[in-house]
Order: C-alpha cells, then sequence, then structure tokens
C-alpha cells in the first residue's frame, strides 16, 4: 500500500468514525447507562497515566483500552493479571493473553476477562413488623465480560484492532414479597455481546502516533421491563517520547500521552499522562483525569525483571478510600 493510498485510508476511517460518534452520542444519557463496572480501569500502568492510554502499544491489555494497541507485542506469548479493590470493598479481577504465531505473519489473536465481585449483601422484602422489613438470605452479586480479539500492523504505521465480548450482570436471588411462598427467582440482567474497535497510526514524525478507538457498542439490554444501553465510549488520542526532541539519551524514554474521551454516561473529558523510563527496567508514571469529581491525579510505578513485568498505581479519592492497584505481565 503506497503513503497516498494509506492516508485516503485513514482519512476516511477518522471521518466515518467521527461521524458514527457523533450519531451515537447525539442522544445524551447521562448516568442512564447499565454495566458500568465496563467503565472502570483495572490496568496499573494504564490507570498511573490517567487511561490515557489509547495509542500506548505492546501489552495485551491493550483489549481493554484499544485492541490496535496489542498489534506489537514483543513476544509470541504475553499473559497480564490485575487486581484492585475498588470502592465499597468491590474486587475487581481481569486479565488478558496475547498469541502473536509466526511472528506476527498472520497478526496477534487475544483473550481477556473481566470479573467484579460486589461481596456480600444481606436481603431484604417489605413486611409487616416493627422494623418495616424481613432478612433473607444473603445474596453475591457478581459480573463479568469475556472476549476474544484481533489485531494486526497492516503497514509499519497503520495498526488495527477489535474484541467481541460477552457481559453479563448477576444480582443474586430475587425473592418475591410474599415470605411464605418461597418463591425465588435469579435476578440477573441477560448477557449481551459487545464489540471494540480501534486504530492506531505512526505519523513519521519522531515517535509521533495517533489512535482512536470505540468501546461497548452493543444492542440495548432489558433488565426486567426496562431497556438500558452499555457505556459506550469514543476516544481519540496522541502519544510522543518526548526525549525524541533532546537527542534520545541512551537508555531513556519519556512517554507523554494524551486522551480526549466521549462517553455516553457522563459529559466529555480528557486525561493526560507521562511515564519516564530508565534502562528498560524502572518506570516513573504520573497522570492527570479532567472533570471528575472524586479524583483526578493519578500516580504509580513498575519494574522489569527478566521476563516478568510488576506495576503499581495509585488514585487518591476525595470522599473515598483511594485505590490501589496491582498487575504482573508475563512474557514468553
Amino acid at each position: 500500500m503506497n503513503m497516498k493510498r494509506l492516508i485516503s485510508t485513514i482519512v476516511c476511517l477518522i471521518v466515518s468514525v467521527t461521524c458514527f460518534g457523533s450519531t451515537a452520542f447525539s442522544q445524551e444519557k447521562i448516568a442512564q447507562t447499565g454495566f458500568q463496572f465496563l467503565s472502570v480501569g483495572t490496568d496499573a500502568r494504564a490507570t498511573a497515566l490517567g487511561e490515557a492510554f489509547t495509542t500506548v502499544e505492546g501489552s495485551p491489555m491493550a483489549l481493554f483500552y484499544n485492541p490496535a494497541g496489542m498489534a506489537r507485542v514483543d513476544s509470541d506469548l504475553q499473559f497480564t493479571a490485575n487486581h484492585m479493590q475498588w470502592l465499597s470493598d468491590i474486587d475487581y479481577f481481569s486479565g488478558a493473553l496475547s498469541f502473536k504465531p509466526q511472528q506476527g505473519r498472520y497478526g496477534v489473536f487475544g483473550l481477556s476477562f473481566l470479573y467484579v465481585d460486589y461481596g456480600e449483601i444481606i436481603g431484604t422484602i417489605i413486611a409487616q413488623n416493627d422494623r418495616g422489613f424481613t432478612e433473607t438470605n444473603p445474596i453475591s452479586p457478581y459480573a463479568f465480560a469475556v472476549g476474544v480479539g484481533y489485531s494486526r500492523a497492516l503497514t509499519d504505521r497503520f495498526a488495527v484492532g477489535g474484541q467481541i465480548k460477552l457481559v453479563k450482570q448477576v444480582l443474586g436471588d430475587l425473592v418475591f414479597p410474599e415470605p411464605d411462598s418461597g418463591s425465588t427467582e435469579i435476578n440477573f440482567a441477560k448477557g449481551v455481546a459487545a464489540i471494540d474497535f480501534g486504530t492506531i497510526y505512526k505519523t513519521g514524525y519522531k515517535s509521533l502516533s495517533f489512535g482512536m478507538t470505540i468501546r461497548n457498542f452493543s444492542n440495548e439490554i432489558r433488565y426486567v421491563t426496562e431497556d438500558f444501553e452499555l457505556p459506550l465510549t469514543f476516544k481519540i488520542g496522541f502519544s510522543i517520547d518526548a526525549l525524541d526532541f533532546w537527542g534520545n539519551p541512551d537508555g531513556q524514554s519519556f512517554l507523554l500521552s494524551f486522551d480526549a474521551i466521549n462517553p455516553r454516561a457522563l459529559g466529555e473529558f480528557f486525561s493526560i499522562g507521562g511515564e519516564y523510563q530508565l534502562m528498560n527496567v524502572l518506570s516513573l508514571r504520573a497522570g492527570y483525569v479532567a472533570g471528575q469529581d472524586e479524583y483526578d491525579v493519578t500516580a504509580g510505578f513498575g519494574v522489569k525483571a527478566y521476563n516478568l513485568d510488576l506495576d503499581y498505581s495509585y488514585t487518591p479519592f476525595k470522599s473515598f478510600e483511594d485505590v490501589h492497584r496491582f498487575s504482573a505481565k508475563f512474557r514468553l
């Protein structure tokens, strides 16, 4: 593919995506989407950068941000596992695997999973007694998403990727108001398939890259009698190694990344992140997220040893306990 044809393709793609994004978000549904667990970042490196991660490449966790970022993983097999304790002791477990057969000749295949444990909750129903309710069996709600992805570098500058995933949320047993009837049923929102898609384009000017992604595109879901949509999100971003302007000192890099985010469930906002890396061993990270009521700054670090990467991120909250995220990546 020659350069003129490639640029034309990219321009058409960006125009199409922009038009699609404008249409998809033209009907505001602020705070009316469901399955918000899909909007919470779990990867320590990405969250330390304020989730300005649309154009960051080389990890299977790109499936959670921009699937095109998986196209240039640096090993045939990678696996990343993450854990964090979210607000109100909600546990998030996630991970992703990438497989690059024939050194990427056929692209990169990926798997992703996300599991959310909301803990145990005491069930209650209305009752004619002094308290106005009576307790039922404890309920243990949970949610999960499982995805299959594929990405490929079509040229040395242009990469595309996509993922299809199944998402579902189970809210425990629903007990009917007649406590003596013993009638219960499983209370859940029916699982639905969702699609993520993204692109990354290396401009050729130093290390400057542009990218875009659409996440959580799906049909509406019905819960009992009400319909709702997933938290559809459109992102566009860019990144560059700032040390390109200072002669790229040996063994050092300083990634700067910026994302503009248009989520269906919230107003538009932006995030920025920076990562200083020394000798490909130690990374120091910080980020800023604009337009959020409870948090704005993020920070973290990472270390590499042989085929293992360990990452940590810290997000201070104003009204809730601070959030700590931990990630481990294995390469073969």
